[in-house]
């Protein structure tokens, strides 16, 4: 029980860690550390392998996606998992902080039994992938470079989609909104047909500032600002918003305001009973019901399992 309570205690202060650590940094040494402090407690990357992952599911494919740097050339660890039906509609996943892609693979299962070809990256300094600490504008780029790799393995604009989970539903955001500006200005029609943020936030200053209630002038002492509230707005694509209602570390109001703040098409779906991690298992039904009627996919989508 007591083990329990810290893990929550954990997720729960991630941000007034992040924001008092970066303060006492700052006191003590300087910018350039306290941004170095900022991200390593944004991020908690975990090393190595998920304690529950058995390994790969037959038909995943791993590869390397090489991305030029100021520094070289790097590379992004990936996997591709072809759906069995032709032509199916394929997804970018983009996950959150702490777990690389091995401790995600529940959750890129259930993207694959709803029907989708699902690509899903590491970014820089995650898992396998190569380079030190991720930033909020490195993991940005690593999430364009991966969707310039979708449009290679899917190359129908109308099947090609965008998921983030948690801190990744912001980087999801990000992708969305830099396609529609660009497609916007160039007068043409946006690549993607369709975005799911699930269990996210509305920025990280106002995540801090809700569950920390504390008066600090936030926004001006984070430099990762992941501020998907003020992009959401210009995502001129059809937008899934998901929340499980007992989410205890990102509170599901979070999401009740990002989909309020985006266009239609948009449907928010809120599942009874979940928490941050469970909300397309406990939910597979609407879920897949969601994805349906949004995004006009028919009868390849199928429950999860």
């Amino acid at each position: 029980m007591m083990a329990k309570r810290l893990a929550w205690l954990t997720g729960r202060r991630l941000v007034l860690l992040a924001v008092t650590g970066a303060a006492v940094v700052l006191a003590t040494t300087g910018r350039s550390e306290l941004a170095r402090k900022e991200r390593e407690l944004v991020f908690r990357i975990e090393p190595g392998t998920a304690s529950w992952y058995n390994g790969l599911p037959r038909g995943v494919q791993e590869f390397d996606l090489p991305f030029s740097t100021p520094g070289g050339v790097q590379r992004i660890h990936s996997w591709w998992w072809p759906a069995a039906a032709h032509n199916a509609p394929a997804v970018l996943y983009l996950h959150g902080s702490r777990w690389n892609l091995t401790g995600q693979l529940f959750r890129i299962s259930q993207l694959h039994d709803f029907g989708f070809s699902v690509l899903a990256i590491d970014y820089r300094g995650f898992g396998k992938s190569e380079g030190e600490l991720p930033s909020e504008s490195s993991v940005y780029a690593d999430a364009r470079a991966a969707w310039e790799r979708l449009t290679e393995l899917q190359h129908d604009p109308a099947r090609r989609f965008i998921y983030g989970h948690s801190l990744g539903g912001a980087v999801a955001v990000d992708l969305a909104h830099a396609l529609s500006s660009e497609a916007q200005h160039a007068g043409r029609a946006v690549p993607a047909a369709g975005l799911i943020v699930e269990s996210s936030f509305t920025s990280l200053a106002q995540l801090a500032a809700e569950l920390t209630a504390t008066r600090w002038p936030i926004r001006w002492l984070l430099s990762q600002k992941f501020n998907s509230i003020d992009k959401i707005a210009a995502v001129h694509m059809p937008v899934l918003v998901v929340h499980g209602k007992d989410d205890r570390y990102v509170p599901a109001r979070f999401s009740e305001a990002l989909y309020d703040a985006a266009t239609e098409p948009k449907r928010l779906l809120l599942v009874a009973h979940a928490n941050h991690n469970n909300s397309m298992r406990l939910g597979s039904a609407d879920y897949g019901k969601a994805l349906q009627e949004l995004f006009g996919l028919g009868k390849e989508t199928r429950k999860a399992v």
